[in-house]
């Protein structure tokens, strides 16, 4: 019997040590004690991350959590069950401090950086469980934004925990049919109980991570007003001391795209006690630090899946043989995968300026003109960064063939994943939105093009200046397209808000490329400078001068005689 060929599967390595940029990123932003100590627990992630963790997420591959909704002897029980790539990543995550880092004080102003590098390097061997860990992570900096003692005092320990016996995770539960990201009509209602407590009854729609044992949710007091500002911000906790739900009935699990490790439920609140956290209004104000850590993890979490694809695709093309060479011999081939490359490469630094800035604001360090970039950052840099993910896994599909087409290699499902990205935590169009919000007021646009000129500022050969001209031009492009929008009304600038948003983000990808570049050229390593060249032959400036034409509504059809 003649063998036939069988093609050798794509393999990783340390995930750390074999990405260069990341390495180099962290060897410009920390200081030398603080890449000193942090680097062995990162290569450690890294370790894991390309070598058990991801053996497991192979094989974990068939498995789904599964709802049980009663007991034997016809108790509701509502019980999920998550498979042992989850249970897994749930201890990881505990002991390695995916969370914790950054509560714990450790690198000061670097806590996030360093924070994020584990979440960078353990995210794409999770099948997402990054999820509950971004929520868990809004939800304790919620808390501690409140001041909200007694809460912080019983749920912080619990949410920063490094043993897994003790950790808690938490939901975020938003979310209702009437509408997904206007948060601002929500049904839910709170309604006191002669004891002086608070009941929530109504339903939550699309709540991620029903495993948590506590959320942060949003409901309106009655006789409270319409819109976000009659909403209340409330903590609960799921479970008795049993471990049984308390007035909570999961209706059903999501079937969904993607994420299908990741159980996301329907839930019914049936009185479910809760406790006000910050008053009885404003709620949806007063959940934005939650929404700004989710969106910060969103975006790292992008950037990851988009240098897992790159990781597997190089070391494919290394394996496989077409037309008498390796693909990683075929120009046309390394042509395509540069391309990605450097796209991941700038949606990678953008996302870890926004990390940087956090760390600053939370260690009281940041300046005023780094707390309003930080503002307008957190959107524009989740939905640049969202868009450009799903863009790249799809031509990482692409590269593998058919073989990128099957389940079973997990290909297929790195691509499912990642069309999350652009939607959670606020699609495209809501958050560009969001960001001419914040443009408009002047400050955050002023310190975006403050930090994109610091970043363009002296790069260290002729190319790369004009790389950098690029990017100072496409923000002068969109400065000057919002000024002339403003002057024409609201529904002009709305309509190309994406266009302006996904321009800001694009410029300031190219410069950072730019100005990690001038780092590492002077280390004498001319990789970067080769990415921020290549992105600069892509599309940056987005925007159009004129209002384009709306397409006309199709006019409706004829209806003959007697048709009816």
């Amino acid at each position: 019997m003649i063998q036939p060929f069988n093609q050798p599967a794509p393999q990783l390595g340390n995930q750390f040590d074999d990405d260069a940029l990341l390495r180099a990123y962290l060897s410009r932003v920390l200081p030398p004690g603080v890449l000193s100590e942090s680097e062995p627990g990162l290569r450690e992630m890294g370790e894991l991350s390309g070598g058990p963790l991801y053996r497991l997420q192979l094989a974990d591959r068939p498995n789904e959590p599964r709802l049980v909704s009663w007991d034997a002897w016809g108790e509701r029980v509502d019980a999920v069950e998550t498979t042992p790539l989850w249970k897994e990543a749930e201890r990881l995550a505990a002991e390695k401090g995916v969370v914790a880092t950054a509560y714990e004080g450790r690198y000061g102003p670097h806590d996030r950086v360093v924070q994020f590098a584990l979440a960078y390097l353990f995210h794409p061997s999770t099948d997402v469980y990054t999820c509950p860990l971004a929520m868990t992570d809004g939800a304790a900096k919620t808390l501690l934004r409140s001041g909200a003692r007694e809460l912080i005092d019983r749920a912080l320990p619990r949410l920063t925990s490094r043993d897994p016996r003790t950790a808690w995770t938490s939901g975020q539960w938003m979310t209702e049919s009437t509408g997904g990201s206007d948060v601002g009509i929500s049904e839910t209602v709170a309604r006191l109980d002669p004891d002086g407590g608070w009941r929530l009854w109504g339903r939550k729609w699309f709540t991620s991570a029903v495993t948590s044992q506590m959320a942060l949710t949003l409901a309106r007091p009655e006789g409270n007003g319409p819109g976000g500002d009659g909403l209340a911000l409330f903590y609960v906790e799921t479970r008795d001391d049993a471990g049984r739900w308390k007035d909570l009935t999961v209706a059903r699990l999501k079937d969904k795209l993607g994420t299908r490790k990741l159980p996301t439920a329907e839930l019914w609140l049936e009185g479910v006690r809760a406790v006000p956290v910050t008053g009885l209004a404003h709620g949806v104000k007063n959940i934005v630090p939650m929404l700004q850590v989710t969106r910060t993890w969103n975006s790292v979490t992008a950037a990851s899946f988009m240098r897992r694809g790159i990781a597997l695709a190089r070391d494919f093309a290394a394996r496989r043989v077409q037309f008498g060479a390796p693909l990683s011999e075929q120009p046309l081939h390394v042509d395509t995968l540069d391309t990605l490359e450097a796209e991941t490469a700038g949606a990678f630094l953008a996302s870890f300026l926004v990390c940087e800035l956090m760390g600053k604001d939370e260690a009281r360090v940041a300046t005023e003109q780094e707390l309003q970039l930080l503002r307008v950052l957190a959107s524009i840099v989740k939905l640049t960064t969202g868009r450009q993910a799903v863009d790249v896994v799809s031509e990482v599909v692409e590269a593998f063939g058919g073989a990128g087409y099957l389940e079973d290699t997990g290909i297929a499902g790195l691509l499912r994943d990642t069309h999350v990205l652009p939607i959670w935590e606020g699609t495209t169009n809501v958050l560009s939105l969001d960001a001419v919000k914040a443009l408009a007021k002047g400050a955050p646009l002023a310190a975006f093009r403050a930090r994109l000129e610091a970043a363009t500022a002296a790069p260290p050969d002729g190319a790369l200046a004009a790389a950098a001209r690029k990017a100072r031009g496409a923000l002068d492009h969109a400065s000057t397209w919002f000024e002339s929008a403003a002057r024409r009304g609201k529904p002009s600038v709305e309509a190309g808000a994406r266009r302006l948003a996904l321009t800001l983000g694009r410029a300031l990808e190219l410069a950072l490329l730019v100005e990690q570049a001038g780092f590492d050229l002077a280390r004498g390593d001319a990789r970067t400078r080769a990415l921020a060249l290549r992105f600069a032959r892509s599309a940056v400036d987005l925007i159009h001068d004129e209002d384009p034409e709306r397409v006309p509504a199709p006019a409706p059809a004829a209806v003959a005689v007697g048709e009816i």
